[in-house]
């Protein structure tokens, strides 16, 4: 079974920024004008899962909520350190995680579309 996240934006190049250039995932693929939907799929080459995100000429209606979270697992402490030191070098700070759970296990940050995100050190 393979697992796809998607999500309607009107920022998808800043979207691509903050999810490749930031986080450090990959473009799997993109489309453009498939049936009025461009899109991309950004994640890891050989893992079971991948984000998508489309635009269309019709805005998204959805809305960020505290608890809404995509939240991506590092290997390592210095892995964790250093995304965090990448995010808050780009003008990226982190926010007040409302699940106790992640204040105390990861970092907290907000996506170009008002989505949160959290880093965190696999546990082993």
């Amino acid at each position: 079974m393979k697992f796809r996240v998607a999500r309607h934006t009107d920022n998808l190049d800043p979207i691509i920024k903050f999810y490749r250039d930031l986080l450090g995932l990959e473009v799997l693929g993109e489309f453009t004008n498939h049936n009025k939907y461009d899109g991309v799929f950004i994640g890891k080459k050989g893992l079971n899962w991948h984000l998508e995100f489309t635009t269309s000429e019709e805005s998204p209606t959805h809305q960020a909520d505290k608890d809404d979270l995509l939240v991506f697992y590092l290997d390592t402490k210095e892995e964790y350190l250093l995304l965090k030191q990448r995010l808050n070098n780009n003008g990226l700070s982190s926010v007040k995680s409302k699940n106790p759970y992640w204040k105390n296990n990861g970092t907290t940050y907000i996506d170009p579309d008002g989505f949160r995100i959290v880093i965190s050190i696999m546990k082993k």
